[in-house]
């Protein structure tokens, strides 16, 4: 193989299937729509959000800044932490008691949790140049459990889905 060839390769094949790194990669002003599908709602509602990821002070501490709506009606200064960051475990501390535990794994970061009688799951995300966010909601009671309660025929609950939200925001460039 010849020189120049071979360095392509070797390089290559050390960038192919690149995980991004967190929070390093994920640092920025994001902006971008959210789409909110409901069942039964034939038009999904579409609103703006903004999120935004800095390091602050504190070592391995993060802003995670979400805004929502076309004028910032909706601010929420959360803050990212680390629990685990060797293992992906962080957390956001909405800075009034509640703690939303995260988990960063397959290049993706995780979180579930239960409010009001629903539980969501949310993900986050990069693709090229974007970062996806997804959120599915459903309730947290079965809405069926079926199944005998078996080893063979093992007891199953199934979940409604009440909302799915999904966006693709993009990095906005400094001025």
């Amino acid at each position: 193989m010849r020189p120049i060839l071979f360095l392509l390769f070797l390089l290559f094949s050390l960038t192919a299937g690149a995980q991004p790194t967190f929070p390093g990669s994920f640092t920025g002003h994001w902006q971008g729509e959210i789409i909110w599908h409901r069942p039964g709602t034939p038009e999904p509602r579409k609103f703006k959000m903004q999120l935004l990821i800095a390091p602050v002070d504190t070592a391995n501490h993060y802003t995670w800044k979400i805004i929502y709506g076309d004028k910032g009606e909706d601010t929420r200064p959360y803050e990212l932490k680390p629990v685990d960051a060797q293992k992906g475990h962080w957390v956001v501390d909405e800075k009034n008691g509640i703690l939303l535990d995260q988990y960063f794994i397959g290049g993706k970061l995780h979180s579930v949790f239960s409010v009001g009688g629903s539980t969501i799951v949310n993900s986050y995300w990069l693709e090229g140049e974007n970062l996806h966010v997804e959120f599915v909601s459903y309730p947290a009671k079965a809405v069926r459990t079926s199944g005998a309660g078996t080893e063979e025929t093992p007891t199953v609950e199934s979940y409604g889905v009440r909302s799915y939200q999904k966006g693709i925001l993009t990095r906005v460039k400094p001025r």
